[in-house]
């Protein structure tokens, strides 16, 4: 189990461990907007949408989790929070779920499946979480901007090679970035991640910021405090 100040989360049965990424992306997502309904694709362990709705007064959590396992881990962390009767799992791949559509959402998070490389572990549960084959990007950004309502904000952590890649793709589909944050482990390693933010208002003058999330190992920097102190026990 890992515990956070107003939640815990059970994950021994998904392949995608509780880290930096989820925690990161459910901690920077803007809400600005005062989001009423929020969709999560691809769950896990459901810690984005419990993050969400510690954040949020949205009504509608939703979250969506192909994986049966994943599934059913994020089910009873959701009815083993406060917030319970905010938060709802569907056991459906995003193809599926987007054949019939009837909600629109103010907000659709997602922690996309990274990499592309040609192999594949024995474990078929974690391939599944890890590799962008079972989440393509064009398929993700047709989903939200089909989802999305009109002042919604469409936020995703994915490597940072694949930012150009992305931010080309959303345009094509008229979503458009608000904001971006660069992620590095430490001051000097390589840039990792992206924080990218997206609406359908085309703004010019987006922020583009940097995070690094230590100085040393586990001494993390006042940035990274500030956003995660609301939810880490020990920040």
């Amino acid at each position: 189990m890992f515990s956070f100040k107003q939640f815990s989360v059970q994950q021994d049965k998904t392949a995608m461990k509780v880290g930096t990424d989820g925690v990161s992306l459910g901690a920077w997502t803007p809400i600005n907007h005062n989001p009423n309904s929020i969709l999560d694709i691809g769950a896990g362990t459901g810690i984005i949408a419990l993050m969400l709705a510690q954040r949020t007064s949205a009504e509608q959590i939703d979250a969506l989790e192909i994986d049966e396992d994943a599934y059913e881990q994020a089910t009873d962390n959701f009815e083993n929070s406060h917030w319970s009767d905010r938060l709802f799992c569907y056991h459906a791949g995003l193809d599926e779920f987007i054949e019939d559509p009837e909600e629109e959402y103010d907000l659709i998070v997602c922690n996309p499946p990274f990499y592309t490389e040609d192999y594949k572990t024995d474990n078929k549960q974690r391939d599944l979480a890890r590799f962008s084959d079972a989440m393509p990007f064009e398929q993700l950004i047709e989903a939200a901007d089909l989802l999305l309502s009109e002042n919604g904000v469409f936020s995703v952590i994915i490597p940072y090679k694949e930012e150009e890649k992305f931010i080309a793709l959303a345009n094509e589909f008229e979503l458009y970035p608000i904001k971006i944050t660069r992620v590095k482990g430490t001051p000097t390693s390589e840039t990792k991640r992206s924080l990218l933010a997206f609406s359908r208002n085309n703004q010019n003058n987006f922020l583009v910021d940097e995070l690094i999330i230590e100085t040393a190992r586990h001494i993390y920097t006042e940035e990274y405090i500030a956003l995660t102190k609301d939810f880490y026990l020990k920040m």
